[in-house]
């Protein structure tokens, strides 16, 4: 038997059943069975999910940890329980924060697997069988009908007006109509419709299909194998961080050790002594909080945006959405609402828009000649146009439980039935005042519908609709809006047509008459003269309203928006028009198939829109971007978007109306299905990443003056003002317990104002760095002078330490303040606003260090004396002006930076 799953829709019905050795019979249980030998299971192989213990292990592959072990082992050699013990529980702390908020890992490919399982009809050996899809292989012979689910990729042998909603799969917003007629070859995906895809929908008809692809064979296996093989890499941030720490390290071991053998050598310290210094320096210059701090911050951005209807799924994600510059999207249920939806009425008379979302009755009709309300009272015409596209349909639309509308039947009839409900029609009266007397169903070679219906006095009604063409040349007369009856102006009708099928529209018209004999059958004969032309009604899948205006604030905020899609390019052009995009240049997928790479990432760059993308195609737009330096984020719904929304820096789903696959794919899930919602999550992460610096420049200045005041009293030959037990209580209590407060920081004012932040931009800047580097001397300075201060007045060395490690202490506490805001000066009353969580971290500090300092067991375990209120007032006088330093020098640097960016506003 022949692979022919790659060539199938160029080969006629009857080329592909010889090939694959079966029949109108199907199968014989003695084939099936000799076949799921060979090709398997139809079904996706899902790796089994990443242990817990690799996950628990993953937490601790951090070089600052592996420092914090190693100083942990050797207090422990040299008896330092109490030290080692602490540095234990630092360790396990940061360990299990990270854990837990890192949650269970998840894979798009269950989720794939759990929408292909189905039941299915087979027909083997001349018999029709129900069976469970995976059972199904190449050569088997399915029947299809509507609101079955397609199980397998198969070659469409038989086909009665069988039409399948492949969104999900190619984004084409339409239900294609499918036929049976052999199709050139390189037909792209979205064009081979005789072809049924597993996955996709049956909406209406019924048709039978010779399997010709099973598993990860069909174009949802090779999806899921594009999803597979991408790896998920590391956020910059992850990046940033990993490389930060492995440079501080190298530092902190080399001051350590130059120090070691400075005390050994110039001041022949014994070495023991030496070593538990040189502990003290890692220790103290390891921000052992700053891990547990920056996962914090980001699992408080997860949970502000959720209560914004974003959900993360991956936590290191939410401080990406800062750097995103590039919003790669679908158009269909992302842009759009993937509702058809009649949105222009063309009759006689002129034209009217339809107001109004969804399928619900919520709407109106307006005329364009004075925008106003059309009521069913005033315009006979729309009435009855109306009236046929309600009578002329199968659809029915129902209100579920939580007052969404829902559609039964054909999209495109879901929207005439619509567009009558906004009418003021009402589908059970008019079906009871108007019952159904014999109908002609809608045929793909006649291209309409018809139905004759009849009134509680007898009276016939004939309503036709259908294909523009064939209907206009089935009329001789047309409707005015007054009900008069006059010549058609064919000319207009078919000059009407051709402007709404250039918006990208679809469009249907509608007709009807009154047959001249009492009649209760319909033929073809009298759906097919003397009608009355009615309406045109243009649809089409709308723009969302609240993704119009989302595109303008990302394009403010300076992030670029392109929309991909499957439908082809004069729907896309039209689409792109109404949300604002760049509609001058519409590039197929078959083009960026033919580019070279350099082409396609310059194409990628300078264009807004994509029609007719493949999987594969958007794999590549997305790749393209990132490697010309972008950060690129793709949203999407479907099947087909699962690999770039894999690929992507951010991967955003739909919620709603998203498949499985996609949610499972994507890095957060919008609830509310809203575009709007990708601004705020922006917007957020944005702060997020604010906060994360926020944190690290608070925290650092203190591990630096730790450090700093440790080496100068070895150098020194002096006391440690500061012990490293001392050290770890303001590293790992005081310190986290301030920076939390950061954590809780709500986004700045000018968040959305400013361009995204540069790709190669460090997570320091050179300004920040400063201020760090300043903050971090002068504090260690002031310890030290404090500390002598006090041992030249006479204090015991505990008296000297507890002064030094409270003034330390008192230090972090008022730089809080400097850090809550990165320029602008904390001297205004935007200082009050959202400071609760910072007022509430400083009060639970100064609880803190009363006990640390008071209690008789902390001062036993520290090493510390009582301080007398003389001595708090001498410590905050030496600590205040470091303050006011922090606030002038972001005066200078605002000024130094106007300079540079005329009008530039920091924040």
């Amino acid at each position: 038997m022949a692979d022919i799953s790659s060539a199938a829709e160029t080969m006629t019905a009857n080329g592909v059943i010889s090939q694959l050795s079966t029949g109108t019979n199907g199968l014989t249980a003695h084939q099936a069975a000799s076949r799921l030998q060979t090709y398997g299971n139809n079904a996706l192989p899902v790796p089994p999910p990443r242990p817990a213990w690799k996950r628990l292990l993953a937490q601790v592959r951090n070089v600052l940890i592996y420092v914090l072990a190693a100083s942990m082992l050797i207090s422990l050699l040299l008896q330092h329980y109490i030290d080692a013990g602490i540095i234990a529980a630092v360790i396990v702390i940061n360990t299990l924060v990270g854990f837990i908020q890192e949650g269970k890992a998840e894979n798009a490919l269950r989720a794939i697997m759990s929408m292909t399982r189905t039941h299915c009809l087979v027909i083997r050996d001349g018999i029709v069988q129900e069976m469970d899809s995976s059972m199904l292989v190449p050569g088997d012979l399915v029947m299809l009908q509507a609101g079955d689910r397609v199980p397998a990729d198969m070659r469409l042998v038989f086909s009665k007006d069988l039409h399948c909603d492949e969104s999900s799969l190619t984004g084409e917003s339409v239900a294609s109509s499918k036929h049976t007629a052999p199709l050139p070859a390189a037909t792209p995906l979205a064009e081979q419709s005789n072809m049924a895809f597993m996955g996709t929908m049956v909406t209406s008809g019924a048709g039978r299909g010779v399997v010709t692809a099973t598993g990860t064979d069909t174009q949802i296996g090779h999806i899921s194998t594009m999803v597979q093989q991408i790896e998920m890499p590391q956020t910059r941030l992850q990046q940033q961080l990993s490389q930060f720490a492995r440079r501080l390290t190298v530092a902190i071991v080399l001051v350590s050790v130059v120090t070691l053998l400075t005390g050994i050598w110039v001041h022949h310290y014994p070495l023991n002594a030496m070593l538990q210094a040189a502990i003290g320096i890692a220790v103290a210059a390891i921000p052992e909080g700053l891990p547990a701090i920056v996962t914090i911050v980001l699992a408080v951005g997860v949970q502000r945006m959720a209560a914004n209807q974003a959900l993360m799924r991956r936590l290191p994600s939410v401080e990406v959405l800062g750097s995103v510059d590039i919003i790669c999207t679908d158009k269909t249920g992302t842009l759009t609402a993937n509702v058809m939806t009649a949105r222009e009425l063309i009759s006689a008379a002129g034209s009217c828009h339809i107001h109004g979302e969804g399928y619900g009755p919520s709407g109106s009709i307006h005329s364009d000649r004075d925008n106003h309300n059309i009521s069913p009272d005033e315009n006979p015409l729309l009435n009855r146009a109306c009236l046929v596209a309600l009578l002329c349909n199968d659809a029915s639309i129902t209100e579920a439980e939580d007052g969404e509308w829902l559609l039964h039947g054909d999209p495109t009839e879901g929207a005439l039935l619509s567009m009558s409900l906004k009418h003021g029609l009402s589908q059970a009266q008019v079906r009871h005042d108007w019952p159904r007397t014999d109908v002609l169903p809608f045929d793909s070679d006649k291209r309409y519908m018809a139905t004759l219906h009849h009134d509680s006095e007898g009276r016939p009604l004939l309503a036709v609709k259908g294909a523009p063409g064939r209907i206009i040349a089935y009329c001789s007369r047309q409707m005015t809006d007054n009900g008069d009856i006059t010549p058609l102006d064919r000319d207009y009708w078919l000059q009407q047509t051709e402007q709404l099928a250039a918006k990208g529209m679809r469009v249907m018209a509608l007709a009807c008459r009154k047959p001249a004999q009492p009649t209760t059958a319909l033929s073809d004969h009298d759906a097919e003269q003397e009608l009355i032309m009615l309406a045109l009604v243009a649809i089409s899948d709308p723009p969302r309203p609240e993704a119009m205006e989302s595109i303008r604030e990302c394009q403010s905020a300076g992030i670029q928006v392109k929309m991909i899609t499957g439908d082809n390019a004069v729907t896309a052009a039209a689409i792109g028009r109404e949300l604002g995009l760049d509609a001058s240049r519409v590039i197929t997928g078959s083009e960026l198939d033919a580019m070279t790479d350099d082409e396609r990432a310059q194409a990628a760059e300078q264009c807004s829109l994509f029609a007719r993308t493949s999987p594969a195609n958007k794999l590549q737009l997305v790749r393209s971007l990132q490697q010309r330096g972008h950060t690129v984020a793709m949203t999407g719904d479907g099947v087909n978007d699962a690999p770039s929304l894999r690929q992507a820096n951010i991967g955003v789903a739909m919620g709603k109306k998203g498949t499985d696959a996609a949610r499972d794919a994507a890095d957060f899930v919008l609830t509310d299905d809203n575009f709007r919602t990708i601004t705020r999550a922006v917007a957020e992460g944005r702060s997020v990443y604010d906060n994360i610096i926020k944190s690290i420049i608070f925290i650092l200045p203190t591990s630096l003056a730790e450090a700093t005041v440790i080496i100068a009293a070895i150098l020194s030959g002096q006391l440690l003002p500061i012990t490293p037990a001392q050290i770890i209580w303001v590293n790992t209590i005081t310190a986290v317990t301030l920076a939390l407060a950061l954590a809780y920081e709500k986004a700045e004012n000018n968040v959305m104002q400013r361009p995204p932040r540069p790709p190669r931009q460090g997570i320091i800047t050179l300004p920040l760095l400063i201020r760090t580097l300043g903050v971090g001397l002068l504090s260690s300075a002031i310890v030290f002078a404090l500390f002598n201060y006090y041992l030249l007045q006479g204090a015991s060395a505990e008296m000297a330490r507890t002064v030094a490690v409270n003034a330390l202490v008192l230090t972090e506490t008022l730089y809080l303040l400097n850090c809550r805001f990165l320029y602008r000066s904390i001297f205004s009353p935007a200082l009050l606003q959202g400071a609760l969580p910072s007022l509430l971290a400083i009060a639970a500090v100064i609880l803190l260090q009363l006990g640390f300092t008071y209690l008789p067991a902390s001062q036993q375990l520290f090493g510390l004396n009582g301080l007398r209120p003389q001595d708090w007032l001498t410590i905050l006088g030496a600590v205040m002006p470091l303050i006011l330093l922090v606030e002038g020098e972001k005066w200078i640097m605002a000024r130094v930076q106007q300079k540079k960016i005329t009008g530039q506003t920091y924040s």
